[in-house]
């Protein structure tokens, strides 16, 4: 039998939640894990059946709202791609702006889990939230982005110990990569050089790049995994070149 065959046979009744499926890094998840043989069901505040893969489940989903997910009695896995960029300085970020941060980083990653933490805990699922390189590598006016994800990292490891073995959880922390939601960063030719140069793998990261490691940490492959946050930053928070 072929190998990617069956892959699909093994797996094409179970299912993933990716909320933020609609675009930049959550929508080449959902294709990677369709190619993976997952059902998949992408929840999204802007998205149809138009913009995915043929048999995705799409879902209008706001994570600052009360909406409720419509979720299966079990869930193999759960990425919650959903996050923000605003950069400016300490002094000139008032107290609502941090509330904002946290309410689609931080507190929306909280409200899908406890909605979705039964159907993960019965499929044994994996879960991968996001973070940033600037958690690891402080960065100047990154304070309020840095402070969400920082809350992040520390949610999941306190989760991959109190639900472990039934359901792993790992973080995956990018720099810059090439999506809408950095549009302003890498919108002329002069700022995308500059932040190339700024990793010392001299590029930006894209959605793939991202997509490979978010789709190895959901599937069994990672099995032996959890609690860990995965710096993938082109170099940038562990290298300093000479």
């Amino acid at each position: 039998m072929n190998f990617f065959l069956s892959v699909s046979y093994v797996f094409m009744d179970k299912k993933v939640l990716v909320i933020g499926g609609g675009s930049g890094i959550g929508k080449q998840v959902v294709e990677d894990l369709i190619s993976e043989g997952y059902a998949v069901i992408a929840a999204s505040r802007s998205i149809s059946s138009d913009s995915t893969e043929e048999g995705v489940e799409v879902q209008n989903f706001d994570v600052t709202s009360d909406d409720e997910l419509e979720l299966p009695d079990e869930l193999a896995g759960l990425v919650y791609c959903p996050g923000t960029i605003s950069l400016r300085p300490f002094g000139r970020i008032k107290l609502d702006d941090f509330r904002k941060e946290f309410e689609v980083n931080y507190f929306g990653a909280v409200k899908v889990l406890q909605q979705s933490i039964d159907a993960l805990m019965k499929g044994e699922g994996s879960v991968v939230l996001f973070s940033t390189v600037a958690v690891k590598t402080g960065m100047p006016f990154h304070s309020s982005i840095a402070s969400a994800k920082g809350a992040i990292e520390g949610l999941t490891k306190s989760l991959a110990a109190e639900y472990a073995p039934k359901v792993r959880f790992n973080v995956v922390a990018p720099s810059l990569t090439d999506t809408p939601l950095a549009e302003g960063l890498l919108n002329n030719d002069k700022k995308r050089e500059s932040n190339t140069q700024r990793h010392p793998l001299k590029k930006i990261g894209t959605p793939k790049d991202i997509s490979n490691l978010v789709t190895y940490l959901v599937t069994p492959r990672s099995q032996w995994v959890t609690g860990q946050v995965f710096n993938i930053d082109g170099g940038m928070s562990s290298l300093r070149l000479l």
